[in-house]
């Protein structure tokens, strides 16, 4: 008779993102763009932003283009309307204190025109390209035009 006793969390935590890393893939390309991305971002002084998107078919994590988008309106016009797409943003922002901030955040995308097949795949990839990526917060948006007020965003954090 099997047992009735719930699964160990932490187990089914490190069985989750072992599958997760093993199911998707990042290229040494890849990877090496999203160091220097985040290395040469922390002292620009205008906003930077990369959009990844994830290949169906190979379920590879790759940059939709070498594009580094300098302002958040070309960012919103790059993002497609039924598509969900992870971007890398880095926006010097100046805080109410006076202080420079520069914050490197992950946008997690997901219009809610999205078939629930995509909204799953990119829901899977979600902490992987977080933590490859070396973000440390992520906003979800589900519309390019919520990135109209993405500092107001920026400076709640």
């Amino acid at each position: 008779m099997a047992s009735s006793a719930p699964p160990d969390c932490v187990n089914v935590l490190t069985f989750l993102q072992a599958s997760e890393s093993r199911l998707y893939t990042f290229s040494t390309e890849t990877k090496t763009k999203l160091r220097k991305f985040r290395l040469g971002t922390s002292r620009a002084k205008d906003p930077q932003a990369v959009i990844y998107e994830i290949d169906k078919k190979t379920l590879e994590i790759k940059p939709v283009d070498d594009e580094v988008y300098s302002d958040v309106a070309s960012v919103a016009d790059e993002l497609p309307d039924h598509a969900p797409r992870f971007v890398l943003l880095s926006y010097p922002l100046t805080l109410d204190s006076g202080r420079l901030s520069v914050p490197y955040v992950m946008l997690y995308y997901l219009p809610i025109t999205c078939n629930s097949e995509v909204k799953m795949l990119y829901a899977g990839a979600k902490e992987l390209m977080r933590n490859t990526a070396e973000v440390n917060k992520i906003i979800e948006v589900d519309s390019a035009e919520d990135l109209d007020d993405i500092e107001d965003k920026l400076k709640e954090s």
